[in-house]
């Protein structure tokens, strides 16, 4: 199952899983290569403990702040390798899109937010609380979201409200598809 998230992981990047294309990515992408670490370190196995402390180093030297314990779907996508920090109580739905300078938390230990499937997360977003994201959502940069975002929408500003139902989650590109 592991093989499957990482695999998925490199087809959002590239739009292939061929080993030379994970090879490219491993070495000269820090979004894919933070993924990759962070999909060995979740399994449950002994190789995820020993695997933690390159994932421990990684999280440092990238600055992306995603706990191994997080729920994340296949297909994440990390925009130009972080810095980023997400609750490890968010639920991260499947091809999803974290751009850079994100922020999903929780207040007074709650749970964070349920982001849903092919959501686009622009760079500078603030996602706070128990707050849900529907599918295909596509959040503007620099937004502020404090109130659920239903599905098919574009939010924008600070706080985010709703602009349009148009083509919401296009950039959301090379969509793994669930087999």
């Amino acid at each position: 199952m592991i093989v499957q998230y990482i695999l998925s992981d490199l087809y959002r990047y590239c739009g292939n899983t061929s080993l030379k294309s994970f090879i490219k990515n491993y070495f000269f992408n820090r979004g894919f290569n933070f993924s990759f670490w962070l999909r060995i370190a979740s399994s449950k196995s002994i190789i995820g403990k020993l695997a933690y402390p390159i994932f421990y180093y990684k999280k440092k030297k990238y600055s992306i702040d995603i706990h191994c314990n997080t729920k994340i779907g296949f297909g994440l996508y990390i925009g130009h390798g972080g810095p980023l920090v997400v609750n490890p109580t968010t639920i991260i739905g499947n091809n999803v899109n974290l751009s850079q300078f994100t922020t999903i938390g929780a207040n007074g230990g709650k749970q964070a937010a349920i982001i849903g499937d092919n959501v686009y997360i622009g760079p500078n977003v603030c996602i706070i609380d128990h707050v849900k994201i529907g599918d295909n959502a596509t959040i503007g940069a620099g937004s502020v979201v404090t109130k659920d975002i239903p599905e098919n929408a574009t939010a924008v500003g600070n706080y985010a409200k709703v602009i349009n139902y148009n083509n919401a989650g296009q950039s959301v590109n090379r969509r793994w598809i669930i087999q």
